[in-house]
């Protein structure tokens, strides 16, 4: 049961990241009216996500990994990051 719940997290933690990196997109690819309907649907999807992960760890634990896959993603979306790609 405990590898279920590995690949669980793992699915949401991936699930998190395409949302944020989704949202950060918002800004070159919507128009501006788009734009608050778009993040909004990616904020509710990312709080989906936290739900689900309460199942497998405390509350704090779960926030814990939204903040970090935030930050992986603002990270490597930077212009400033060194990403040529």
């Amino acid at each position: 049961m405990h590898e279920k719940n590995q690949s669980e997290v793992a699915r949401l933690r991936e699930q998190i990241a395409l949302e944020y990196q989704a949202a950060s997109r918002v800004f070159h690819d919507f128009t501006p009216t788009a734009q608050h309907e778009f993040i909004t649907k990616r904020q509710e999807n990312i709080a989906a996500c936290y739900e689900e992960l309460k199942q497998f760890m405390s509350p704090q634990e779960a926030m814990i990994l939204l903040t970090q896959v935030e930050a992986e993603v603002q990270e490597t979306s930077s212009p400033l990051s060194g990403n040529t790609s």
